[in-house]
């Protein structure tokens, strides 16, 4: 189920994105607003992580994820109803809200029901899946877009999140009492979680270290989510009919990206230990894919930048499930809560992005501007990545 929900997610996400150029047209919107529209829903998304985490972590993710999907979808379908940069404005906002519950909820299920050795591997299929969402996205969106319009195209996909959100309140269940399955691993109540140690988790640095590598690292990866589709179709030429695999190929990099960085750091990690496991992997994938950001944007032509670009999403992706999985590592019972934390930060990294590209491209005309400055933040995330010390929780058991 939560594979799914990783589809759906990034599904709903990525649509406006490959729908961008003729949304744009159809409401008269210029590259510095359409920056803003991509950034309406990262700014709700990246504020209300720790409330949906902590809001899991409190009540039960049956409930919880069950209502924020129903949420979402909703927002998805209105999406299709836009009529301007305000109304569209307001829409992305509020559908943020909703998906802002998605990842940090997924992380504290995960927590209460795999094993150590398992977190790494489940983490890397569950964010496998959201980027194989982002692959089948232009399959879905773009035949629907040029047969009966892009509105209709957001119809579609929130009636797919309402079927999740049915099925999965029937099915999951949040603890061994109320359920036939194997016993969860985090075996305590529900409300052992509702005392947040915050003087603790601020004045921890693993905390702020945590936050400033997801930062950084998703000022690069919102790039894919935002402004991808329209980079490659505006700054390097690919037509409509080109533009559906140059856009899935790269999401499917990613997937491996993440199945293999999932595998990775389990088996490194028992092997190693968890410093080589977690951190190693990590620094290493951020370091490799700056070089091949640059690289894209030095190097003209469309097959270059996709190769390029294709490479440094597959690469960089190699280290999401460590990230994830050091929140379960460092927040133990609050996996929750420091994951949401940590992807607040992320966001806040992707809002700053989306806010930027725009502003270069429309100050400057020259869509490569923005990948130079995309490598830098790469660098410095794997610099972070570097310092964090996952042998030292930022909440004690």
């Amino acid at each position: 189920m939560l594979v799914i929900l990783g589809m759906v997610t990034f599904l709903d996400r990525i649509n406006i994105s490959v729908a961008g150029s003729s949304i744009m047209h159809d409401l008269h919107l210029s590259p510095a607003q359409w920056g803003w529209v991509q950034s309406a829903f990262i700014l709700s998304y990246g504020l209300l992580q720790i409330p949906m985490g902590a809001l899991g972590d409190r009540f039960g993710h049956r409930n919880i994820l069950a209502a924020i999907v129903l949420w979402w979808s909703a927002f998805t379908a209105f999406t299709g109803m836009a009529g301007g940069l305000m109304s569209l404005l307001v829409i992305r906002f509020m559908f943020g809200i909703g998906e802002a519950g998605s990842s940090p909820c997924s992380t504290g299920v995960i927590s209460r029901w795999f094993e150590k050795d398992e977190v790494g591997k489940a983490q890397g299929y569950v964010w496998a899946a959201s980027r194989m969402g982002g692959a089948l996205t232009p399959f879905v969106v773009i035949p629907v877009m040029v047969t009966v319009g892009w509105r209709a195209a957001f119809y579609l996909l929130g009636a797919l999140g309402v079927v999740w959100a049915i099925v999965w309140w029937l099915y999951y269940r949040d603890s061994r009492e109320t359920s036939r399955a194997s016993s969860p691993r985090n075996t305590s109540s529900i409300s052992s979680t509702s005392s947040l140690p915050w003087s603790s988790i601020l004045g921890n640095r693993q905390f702020w270290l945590i936050c400033g590598m997801y930062f950084f690292y998703a000022f690069g990866s919102w790039f894919f989510f935002s402004w991808f589709p329209t980079f490659m179709e505006l700054g390097r030429g690919f037509d409509k009919t080109e533009l559906t695999y140059a856009v899935a190929v790269p999401f499917i990099m990613s997937m491996m990206g993440n199945i293999a960085g999932g595998h990775l750091t389990d088996r490194l990690t028992k092997r190693y230990g968890i410093k080589i496991g977690r951190k190693a992997l990590g620094s290493t994938s951020l370091a490799v894919s700056a070089v091949c950001m640059f690289l894209a944007a030095f190097i003209p032509g469309k097959m270059a930048v996709f190769v390029f670009l294709s490479l440094c999403f597959g690469i960089f992706d190699l280290m999401l499930p460590s990230a994830w999985a050091l929140c379960i590592d460092l927040g133990k019972r609050h996996a929750g809560t420091i994951s949401g934390a940590m992807n607040t930060a992320g966001n806040i990294g992707g809002f700053c992005c989306g806010i930027l590209f725009g502003e270069l491209v429309q100050q400057s005309g020259n869509y490569n501007l923005p990948l130079y400055m995309i490598a830098v933040m790469l660098i410095i995330s794997a610099v972070l990545f570097f310092f964090i010390n996952p042998e030292k929780p930022i909440v004690e058991s």
